[in-house]
């Protein structure tokens, strides 16, 4: 693998900055972490010598990874910045960096590959359920159970390999 798609965890992490991998980020996930090492102006260094490079993913891989999310049960649970990386990692089909949990099951369940940075990473993929422990039924989303108003909990349903 010769680039990386880097999450905001990763940069937190210090990978760009010890890594000679060309990098890839969104502007949101830029925007959100562009205050790193801003005292040395390591980001500027980064993006100067073209070893970071921002892109945005088309609105195809966009609506693929919200569709992906979605069918996971992960959606509620990632911000747009995690979205746009899930969909940079679509479009280039390169190896994702990040810590997130939900970046990884979304990622996971389409084939694409991911290293986590500071954790082991997730062991389980899967989709998640919402389910009442009170009726014992399950329920695509919500907080509450429709049939009797117990709050839902969430559990994966693990991928059998």
């Amino acid at each position: 693998m010769d680039f990386r798609i880097l999450d905001a965890s990763a940069f937190y992490a210090g990978v760009p900055f010890r890594s000679s991998d060309d990098c890839y980020t969104t502007s949101l996930v830029y925007e959100e972490i562009k205050h790193i090492k801003k005292n040395h102006d390591a980001l500027g260094t980064l993006l100067e010598t073209n070893r970071l490079k921002i892109r945005e993913p088309d609105s195809e891989s966009i609506k693929a990874a919200i569709k992906s999310s979605k069918d996971t049960g992960d959606f509620p649970q990632l911000s747009k910045q995690d979205i746009s990386i899930i969909a940079l990692g679509i479009e280039m089909k390169g190896q994702i960096i990040s810590d997130d949990f939900a970046i990884s099951n979304v990622a996971k369940n389409l084939g694409l590959e991911i290293r986590p940075i500071m954790t082991k990473g997730i062991a389980d993929v899967g989709k998640w359920v919402h389910y009442c422990p009170g009726c014992r039924t399950n329920h695509t989303t919500g907080t509450e159970c429709p049939m009797c108003g117990t709050p839902l909990k969430r559990k994966l349903l693990k991928q059998i390999s």
